[in-house]
């Protein structure tokens, strides 16, 4: 590794909300790799997604532009060849850089099954990889077992038996292990769990019970709702450890002084409001993890911080990292911008556009015509209970926060 430029891991996982950790409070979760990680990491606790939905949060922490800006208005749309990611800018640096697991930026039928072999065996064209270097991974297909991979080394799909988490981090292992000693390098490792569909088999993890999932507050009790969340996490948590275990072979293979980033692209409803997915404004769908674990040289040690970051400071930061110096690009003091540009007309999700902002204190979303939807006090409500959109008390604060949109 050249001195003072640091290689650089990004784990991007799907679905797994902030709160789904033992480290954050989470009494379901076994998480002890990702708890540990926390506690070596700045722990960016206030941390959001700029969309709650794959393709469009994807395109904004590899390009560093929010949708549609980055080319991506509908959750059908490839990521143009025009919008350049991150990793040309790195290969400028000198960095190696590789890209492992789900894409979901290609162009894909919207009439096929979502889950299963249509597009888990789409190619990605070369010119559609981002520009990696070395590019091994999927489209999408929710194959959470046994999925099909292809790229630089593979030109045609070939499957891979395993479960996929464990699956892509021992591709980027053994990756990492070959590029380290020539090289610093970048590499994305991107996983599909703890994603649908929940009751796929989780390496061999048995999931809890329904009945022993400790429930939030806000999933409404004693109806349909209950049940399927109850249901749907207990699957849930189980892919969630066996995740937290494949990243701990992964770290394990990892060199110091390797400046880690673990986040997920969005999170999940489960039952929250009595909705399900992502595309909500909600906290379940917007917050995600994000832990950053930097050399004691760029770092003053783990810490908890309640700045607004959004995911969208990813790419700003790795650039500044790659140079050995510490992120010179400060996040906005005041809030982080969040939006939907579209509605995806797939089951359970958001059922409109949105856009808004949040700060820890606060969140505030305008839906279609520019009209207040929703209006927290999150520091009063974290549960988001209350909604004070038409609260004549709130209407001043809530036209000063809209003037910044």
């Amino acid at each position: 590794m050249v001195p003072g430029r640091p290689n650089i891991l990004w784990i991007l996982t799907t679905q797994w909300r902030a709160s789904a950790f033992g480290y954050a409070g989470d009494r379901n979760a076994r998480t002890p790799v990702l708890d540990a990680l926390a506690a070596a990491s700045t722990n960016y606790a206030q941390a959001v997604t700029p969309h709650p939905f794959g393709p469009f949060a994807r395109a904004a922490v590899l390009t560093g532009l929010p949708a549609p800006e980055n080319g991506i208005r509908d959750y059908f749309d490839p990521l143009p060849k025009r919008v350049a990611t991150i990793a040309p800018a790195l290969a400028r640096n000198g960095y190696a850089t590789a890209y492992f697991g789900k894409w979901h930026l290609a162009k894909r039928a919207a009439n096929a099954p979502l889950v299963g072999e249509a597009h888990a065996k789409i190619v990605v064209p070369p010119d559609q990889r981002g520009g990696f270097q070395l590019w091994e991974g999927f489209e999408s297909g929710f194959l959470l077992n046994h999925p099909w991979l292809h790229g630089t080394r593979l030109p045609e799909p070939v499957q891979f038996p395993g479960y996929q988490s464990d699956v892509v981090c021992a591709r980027a292992e053994a990756w990492i292990r070959s590029a380290e000693a020539s090289s610093p390098w970048f590499c994305v490792v991107s996983l599909e769990a703890p994603h649908p569909p929940y009751d796929a088999p989780a390496a061999g993890i048995s999931p809890r019970a329904p009945r022993e999932i400790e429930l939030p507050a806000n999933v409404p009790r004693g109806g349909d709702a209950e049940t399927m969340a109850r249901r749907e996490l207990a699957g849930y948590y189980a892919h969630g450890e066996a995740t937290d275990r494949a990243i701990g072979r992964l770290l394990a293979a990892v060199p110091a002084p390797t400046i880690v980033v673990f986040t997920s692209v969005h999170g999940d409803m489960h039952g929250a409001h009595g909705l399900f997915r992502k595309g909500w404004p909600y906290e379940e769908a917007v917050r995600v993890p994000l832990l950053v674990r930097l050399p004691p040289a760029l770092s003053s040690g783990p810490a908890v911080s309640s700045a607004p970051v959004s995911l969208l400071h990813l790419p700003a930061w790795t650039l500044d990292w790659s140079t050995g110096a510490a992120p010179a690009t400060t996040p906005s003091p005041a809030f982080a911008r969040i939006s939907m540009p579209s509605a995806v007309r797939l089951p359970w999700q958001c059922d409109r556009p949105w856009h808004g902002l949040r700060t820890p204190q606060r969140k505030l979303v305008l839906g279609p015509g520019d009209k207040p939807w929703l209006f927290f006090d999150l520091a009063a409500d974290p549960g988001e209970t209350n909604n004070l959109a038409n609260d004549p008390a709130h209407r001043a604060e809530i036209a000063a926060l809209a003037a910044e949109l």
